[in-house]
């Protein structure tokens, strides 16, 4: 048994971050590693000498490029190169430092930097040494660890920093399938939303409304042996004369799932999918779960009066037709 229609597609909630670059990340991280140096520091037995850090020259190298609007790539190199020794001799006094001291004088926050700041510097340092600008599991927010970049490919901006979620929609229902904040392939979301659909409805749906990047090879086999009609073109060369029914149903399909997209932004111009200000990890995911929920409740408010019409109009259908129905036992009667 087959019913409905089932439309899925995945998007990116950005989050509230600067727009990273390496030169910058590292900057922070030297400015967060002299302040803890200088807490370590105070804790010290007198007299101490406290350690050299060079931060107002640091400063001025990083600001004597960062301030030129289109650096050229032998200063943004060189500029990368000063700022990862001086990220290495703040790290090397900090170890030093802990050794007499011990890492309990940092607050719970500095200490998280600390290691974020540890992972952070070994990426930039093999980007550097291999002259590449990817690495896997990259940090871009020293504050917000778990932001990954997603790699989205549209016109406005080709890259977002956030969460990758999987939705699908039926009848104007919304529901997040898959929520994950490294990157992933989500063409092998469909075969899972699809058995979901069975579970939630007792039954397969009739068509799969999707772009071309669910159609693989296996999604296509797999609705193949279900009897699901996937959306869009068939594989391989396209036929010299496409009939017109075949032309109505793609563009039936191409229209009805336009739902799913208006349906992404609704979520982030009204209700904050566009930009999460939630700082954590489990936070942030709570607040995308909410605006989902949001969605389906602008629905049920949406169809509300649509519902009481309905109602209302059942009753004077059942009023008239009682009062109908005693008109004509009076008449029989008399």
């Amino acid at each position: 048994m087959h019913q409905g229609k089932l439309l899925i597609d995945a998007t990116c909630a950005p989050s509230d971050i600067a727009f990273p670059t390496d030169l910058t990340l590292l900057n922070r991280s030297r400015e967060k590693l002299e302040t803890m140096i200088d807490t370590m520091h105070e804790e010290r037995l007198k007299p101490a000498i406290k350690p050299r850090t060079y931060r107002k020259k640091a400063r001025k190298q990083y600001l004597s490029v960062s301030k030129q609007k289109r650096p050229g790539k032998k200063k943004v190199c060189r500029a990368m190169k000063q700022q990862l020794n001086h990220v290495k001799r703040d790290l090397n006094h900090i170890a030093k430092l802990a050794e007499e001291v011990g890492l309990s004088v940092l607050s719970r926050q500095e200490y998280r930097d600390l290691l974020v700041i540890q992972e952070l510097y070994r990426q930039q340092l093999a980007m550097y040494q291999s002259k590449q600008n990817r690495i896997d599991n990259r940090i871009v927010s020293i504050e917000q660890p778990h932001v990954r970049p997603i790699v989205r490919g549209k016109a406005h901006t080709s890259v977002e920093f956030g969460a990758k979620m999987s939705v699908v929609m039926k009848d104007g229902w919304t529901f997040l399938d898959r929520l994950e904040w490294d990157s992933y392939h989500e063409g092998h979301d469909l075969q899972r939303a699809v058995m979901t659909y069975r579970d939630r409805y007792g039954c397969f749906p009739e068509a799969v409304l999707a772009d071309r990047i669910y159609a693989t090879r296996e999604n296509r086999r797999f609705c193949k042996e279900n009897g699901i009609r996937l959306s869009g073109p068939r594989l391989g060369r396209p036929p010299k004369h496409e009939s017109v029914e075949d032309k109505q149903v793609a563009y039936q399909d191409a229209c009805e799932r336009n739902a799913i997209e208006a349906k992404f932004g609704e979520g982030k111009r009204s209700y904050g999918l566009g930009l999460i200000r939630a700082r954590l990890k489990e936070t942030s995911e709570t607040v995308i779960a909410l605006q989902i929920l949001n969605l389906n409740l602008s629905k049920v408010l949406r169809d509300l009066p649509s519902f009481f019409i309905f109602i209302l109009g059942a009753r004077i259908r059942d009023y008239f037709t009682d009062l109908q129905s005693t008109n004509n036992d009076e008449w029989v009667i008399q």
